[in-house]
């Protein structure tokens, strides 16, 4: 279908077939969020007219075409799931951060050193690794808390040595002792935690979760795929089903004329 057809011509079924497909397509690009494609569909499978149907994809590029490539701001584990590109040696981007009734970050791009301390009194603290390199493959993060609280953000597959100490507080246990991927840094917590605590949080980048969106979207798509083809399937087979009572009708009436005509 084009945008020079007769807007009044009738389209097909084929014809909205490819814009239903234009519109999978979208939504598992992320071009399209979930009620859009679910109302343009909806537009597409009532259309009539060719007129009714260019309109529904004219915001939208062809079947085919290719969205530009993203390019990556950071260091990540490589193609083949290596983690070998982000432990770079070297000194860290910082070796200690302070918060006295205040706070710190460090998150980004940023090197761990092989042994990070940090303090906090009366304040706070996060540290996020999900997109950090590391200057070796161990790195220890001291944490002192008195009176406060510092989180750790690490990525999945790195593994976590929980060694702090905690009085009338304490280190949060939850992520130690998960199995980390083979070539990943290990991060060893230790420090001193007093009426505070340290919390260590596995968590996936941004990246990863459009990307498992996107993944998701396309679960869609092709259980969106599956139910046409089971439709189409069933409709051809009460097709076929109705064909055979036809016929069934026509030599009952047949026979019946012949048995007549021979009394």
């Amino acid at each position: 279908m084009s945008d020079d057809a007769v807007p009044d011509l009738r389209a097909s079924d084929a014809d909205r077939e490819r814009v239903a497909e234009v519109l999978r397509d979208a939504l598992a690009e992320g071009r399209l969020d979930m009620e859009e494609f679910e109302e343009r569909l909806d537009r597409t499978y009532r259309a009539r007219t060719y007129g009714e149907l260019t309109p529904i994809t004219r915001d939208l590029p062809a079947a085919g075409v290719a969205p530009p490539p993203v390019v990556s701001l950071h260091k990540g584990p490589v193609a083949d799931g290596s983690w070998a590109g982000r432990i770079v040696g070297g000194e860290g981007s910082s070796t200690w951060a302070v918060a006295v009734m205040s706070g710190f970050q460090r998150r980004g791009r940023w090197t761990v050193p092989r042994r990070f301390t940090s303090f906090a009194f009366w304040g706070g603290g996060e540290l996020d690794l999900r997109e950090a390199n590391f200057a070796a493959g161990e790195v220890v993060i001291n944490c002192v808390a008195i009176m406060g609280g510092m989180q750790i953000i690490v990525p999945p597959g790195v593994e976590v040595v929980v060694r702090g100490i905690g009085v009338m507080g304490g280190f949060d246990q939850r992520e130690a002792g998960v199995p980390g991927d083979p070539d990943a840094p290990r991060v060893v917590v230790t420090g001193f935690a007093f009426w505070g605590g340290v919390g260590i949080e596995r968590k996936l980048t941004k990246a990863a979760r459009r990307q498992e969106k996107l993944d998701r979207k396309a679960a869609v798509r092709e259980l969106h795929a599956d139910f046409r083809d089971d439709v189409q399937e069933a409709h051809r087979r009460m097709l076929e089903g109705h064909k055979d009572l036809l016929r069934e009708h026509r030599e009952e009436r047949r026979e019946r004329r012949e048995r007549r005509h021979d009394r």
